[in-house]
C-alpha cells in the first residue's frame, strides 16, 4: 500500500516530469551519435509511414491541421490555468506530461531522421566553381523556356496548373524512379497530399507546405502561384518518403520532377532550380543574374511578376517572424538556414556533373 502511494506521489510531481523531459533530450542526443540506432529509426519510419498514410489518406480534409488546432486550444487552456494561482500546480503538471508525450512521439516518428547519412556523401566529392553554377543556370534558363511553351496560362498569360490530381499522381509515380544509389526508401503509392485548412496563415507567413509527422500527410497551400505548387508537392512528398532535411527534400523534389512527362511538374521543378541557382549567384555576380532575368521568355516574366505580386500581397510581420523562427529550426537540426541555397545547389551541380561525365 505504501509503495503504491509512493508511486502516485512520484508521478504527480512536476520535478519528475521535468526530469523525464530533460532525460529525453539527453537520450535522443546520444542516440543520434550512433549509426546503428539511426538505422533502426529509419526502418521504423518505413513501417510507420505506410501505417500513417493508409489511415489518414482516407479523410478528404487535413487531419493534421485539425490535430494542431486542438493542440493549440489545449495549450492555451493550460497556460490560462497556469496563470491562476489556484490551478497552477495541477496544470503545470499536465502541461509537462503533454510536452513529454509530444516530444517523444515527434522524435520517434520524425526527429531522428534529421541525423541520417547526408545525401552529399552519396555523390562524388568534386569542387564546385562559380562557372559550374553559371553554366547550369544557363542550361536551366533554356530548359524553362522550352517547357514553358507546353503549359497552360490563365487570362493574364500566367502559368496555370490545370489538373492538380494528375500532378499528384505523377509525383507518386516518379518516386519509384529515384536512382537506387540516392534512395533505397520505398514509396507507399498512397496519395496523402492535403490542402491545408490554414491557407490564409500559410500565405501570410511564407510557408508553402509542410509535412505532418503525426499523420504522414503532406500539407500544401492551395493559394500558391502555379509556379510554386507542383514543386512544393514534390518537396513535401520527399518528406513523406523519409528525407527530413529541407535542402535534401528539395534535391529529391528535383529528381522527382526533372524528367517528368508532366509539363507542369517539369516546368515548376526547372523554374525552382533556376531560381535557386540565381539566388546562389546573386551576391557573387549580380550582373550575371540580372542578365539571366532579362533573358526570361515573356511567359516566364509574367510568372515572375505573379510570384512577386503574391509575395508583396502577403508580406508583413508574420512573414518575417516565421522566416526567422524557421531559420533557427533548420539550423538546430543540422541544416542550412532557410535563406541558404548552397547545399541544395551543391547536390544539384555534383549530380549534374556526374551524369554529364557518364
Amino acid at each position: 500500500m505504501k509503495a503504491d502511494i509512493k508511486k502516485i506521489n512520484i508521478f504527480s510531481r512536476k520535478r519528475f516530469w521535468a526530469g523525464i523531459l530533460s532525460a529525453q533530450f539527453l537520450l535522443f542526443f546520444i542516440l543520434a551519435k550512433f549509426h546503428s540506432t539511426l538505422i533502426v529509426f529509419e526502418r521504423f519510419f518505413e513501417i510507420q509511414k505506410v501505417f500513417h498514410q493508409k489511415i489518414f489518406a482516407v479523410f478528404p480534409f487535413s487531419v493534421g491541421d485539425l490535430l494542431y488546432i486542438l493542440l493549440a486550444v489545449l495549450m492555451i487552456f493550460y497556460l490560462l490555468k497556469i496563470f491562476k494561482k489556484k490551478t497552477r500546480n495541477h496544470f503545470v503538471l499536465k502541461f509537462l506530461i503533454l510536452l513529454n508525450l509530444l516530444y517523444f512521439l515527434y522524435q520517434i516518428f520524425w526527429g531522428m531522421l534529421y541525423f541520417q547519412t547526408p545525401l552529399a556523401e552519396k555523390l562524388p566529392n568534386e569542387e564546385i566553381t562559380l562557372q559550374d553554377t553559371k553554366t547550369l543556370a544557363l542550361k536551366y534558363l533554356n530548359l524553362c523556356k522550352q517547357t514553358r511553351n507546353r503549359v497552360s496560362e490563365d487570362r493574364n498569360g500566367v502559368f496555370k496548373l490545370m489538373n492538380l490530381k494528375l500532378t499528384e499522381q505523377e509525383i507518386l509515380l516518379q518516386q519509384s524512379q529515384l536512382p537506387s544509389f540516392i534512395s533505397s526508401k520505398k514509396p507507399t503509392g498512397i496519395n496523402s497530399f492535403k490542402s491545408s485548412l490554414w491557407k490564409a496563415i500559410m500565405s501570410s507567413t511564407g510557408i508553402l507546405g509542410y509535412y505532418n509527422p503525426f499523420t504522414g500527410e503532406a500539407q500544401f497551400n492551395p493559394e500558391l502561384p502555379s509556379t510554386y505548387l507542383p514543386f512544393t508537392l514534390a518537396h513535401e512528398s520527399a518528406h513523406q518518403l523519409g528525407f527530413a532535411r529541407e535542402q535534401e527534400a528539395n534535391f529529391i523534389g528535383y529528381l522527382i520532377g526533372k524528367d517528368s512527362k508532366n509539363a507542369e511538374l517539369k516546368y515548376s521543378t526547372q523554374y525552382f532550380v533556376l531560381k535557386s541557382l540565381l539566388n546562389d549567384l546573386v551576391e557573387k555576380d549580380p550582373e550575371f543574374v540580372r542578365k539571366i532575368i532579362r533573358s526570361y521568355s515573356s511567359g516566364m516574366k509574367r510568372d515572375r511578376l505573379a510570384e512577386k505580386m503574391f509575395v508583396k500581397k502577403n508580406e508583413g510581420f508574420l512573414n518575417d517572424f516565421f522566416g526567422f523562427t524557421n531559420d533557427l529550426f533548420l539550423k538546430s537540426n543540422r541544416q542550412d538556414g532557410s535563406i541558404t541555397y548552397s547545399y541544395f545547389t551543391g547536390l544539384l551541380i555534383r549530380y549534374e556533373k556526374m551524369n554529364a561525365n557518364k
